[in-house]
C-alpha cells in the first residue's frame, strides 16, 4: 500500500464506502451514506489512522471526485464503483456517441467472447475522456483503449447513467458494440 496517508485513507474509503462496510462495523443507508463519525470509529478499530477532518479533506482534495460529503457535511459516500447493492439516484441519460474504457491485453479475449461486465460492480465504468480511459487501463499494465458504441447501445435501449464525477455507467457493454482503438499516447510535455 502507497506510504502516502492520504491515499491509504482514499484506499480505505473505497473498501468501506464500495465494498465491505461490515468489516468496519459501519451500515450504509439504502443511498449508500454512511455517517463520518462511524467510519473514523470503523476505521480506527482496523488500525487506520483518521480522524473527521482528515476524511473531509480526502474528499475536497481528490482529484477524481470518488467521494462526496452530504450537505450537512456530516455522511460520506463513494459515486459509484459499489459491489454492495446501494442505490445513489442515478437518473438515465442520454449518452456520447462514443464512449471508451480502458483495460489490458489479458482480458481482451474475455471482452471479445461476453463483452465488458460489471462482475462483482453494479456498474460498468466508461469515459467520454481518451485519456482517462486509457490511464484507467493502465493502473493493471500496458493499457488497451476500446471504442463503445454508444449511440448504438442507446438505440438498442441500453440505460447509460453518469455519476457525480463524470464516470459513464452501464449494466454491461455487449461485445458486438467494443472495437479496439489503438491511438497514441498522451504526450508528456
Amino acid at each position: 500500500m502507497s506510504a502516502d496517508p492520504s491515499i491509504r485513507l482514499s484506499k480505505a474509503l473505497s473498501l468501506l464506502l464500495r465494498h465491505e462496510p461490515g468489516r468496519f462495523g459501519v451500515a450504509l443507508d439504502g443511498a449508500g451514506w454512511a455517517e463520518i463519525a462511524a467510519i473514523v470509529v470503523g476505521l480506527r478499530s482496523a488500525g487506520v489512522e483518521v480522524d473527521e477532518e482528515s476524511i473531509r479533506d480526502v474528499v475536497r482534495r481528490s482529484d477524481k471526485q470518488r467521494f462526496a460529503t452530504s450537505d450537512d457535511g456530516l455522511r460520506i459516500r463513494a459515486s459509484q464503483g459499489h459491489s454492495v447493492d446501494v442505490d445513489v439516484g442515478l437518473e438515465p441519460r442520454e449518452p456520447p456517441h462514443v464512449l471508451y474504457h480502458g483495460t489490458v491485453v489479458r482480458f481482451l479475449a474475455s471482452i471479445r467472447e461476453r463483452g465488458l461486465v460489471s462482475k462483482e460492480r453494479q456498474h460498468v465504468h466508461l469515459s467520454a475522456d481518451v485519456d482517462l480511459a486509457r490511464d484507467v487501463g493502465a493502473r493493471r499494465g500496458d493499457p488497451v483503449l476500446l471504442e463503445i458504441d454508444a449511440r448504438a447501445m442507446a438505440a438498442d435501449r441500453h440505460v447509460f447513467y453518469v455519476s457525480a464525477n463524470g464516470v459513464w455507467l452501464t449494466r454491461r457493454v455487449p461485445p458486438q458494440y467494443v472495437s479496439e482503438r489503438d491511438t497514441p499516447r498522451r504526450s508528456s510535455s
